[in-house]
């Protein structure tokens, strides 16, 4: 566990086990952003606000090597979406890390996500005194930037496995959930959480990214 996090008490999963289907297939998170990669710049914004962090990714874990991470295939077979993600990263946190009882999640197609994201999903938590949270911005939620306890991985094992449940918002209906928003700024306005899923989104981050609305 890193020593340096602002919060070393929760653990951190990287969603990469999509099929990128509209970025025409292969990871999308390795394709170039400027001078790195989207997931290197996702990366360096999420390893100071956790402690033990892991990447879900499936397939040959080799092409990861460079990031000096552990990475864990999904723990629900037949590429079953982000909520399979949230599992792996809770059940490798709970087999790997046990003093851990929370779970961050990230996706890996959002480049610009906030330096502050997880403080905030805790106050938010902290002040309803819910069980989840995730994030909002412009009025829409994301729920694949969550906060996750880990005690309630069996109950998502078996909504997934028996009930054969995939979609996030379903799964965090059942739980009270609360959401710590991020308002856009007029003079600054680009989606913290605004994701590459199609080429003409790299293109526009890359033109965000040369502006200087976005670093």
């Amino acid at each position: 566990m890193t020593t340096n996090s602002i919060h070393p008490d929760i653990g951190g999963v990287l969603l990469a086990g999509g099929l990128s289907r509209r970025m025409g297939g292969g990871d999308k998170c390795l394709r170039p952003l400027g001078d790195r990669s989207i997931l290197e710049r996702i990366v360096a914004t999420v390893r100071p606000q956790v402690g033990p962090l892991v990447l879900n990714a499936n397939g040959d874990p080799g092409r990861f090597a460079h990031l000096h991470l552990p990475v864990a295939a999904d723990v629900v077979e037949g590429y079953a979406g982000p909520l399979a993600g949230v599992l792996t990263g809770m059940e490798w946190m709970r087999g790997t890390a046990p003093g851990i009882a929370w779970v961050a999640s990230f996706a890996t197609d959002a480049p610009f996500i906030p330096r502050d994201l997880v403080t905030r999903m805790v106050a938010a938590l902290e002040h309803e005194g819910a069980d989840l949270a995730c994030a909002r911005s412009g009025g829409q939620e994301h729920p694949v930037f969550g906060l996750w306890p880990i005690r309630l991985a069996g109950d998502l094992r078996r909504a997934m496995v028996e009930e054969g449940m995939r979609k996030v918002d379903a799964w965090t209906a059942r739980y009270r959930l609360a959401v710590a928003d991020f308002a856009l700024d007029p003079a600054n306005p680009v989606d913290p959480f605004f994701n590459t899923n199609r080429p003409e989104d790299l293109a526009e981050a890359e033109r965000l990214l040369a502006s200087g609305h976005a670093s």
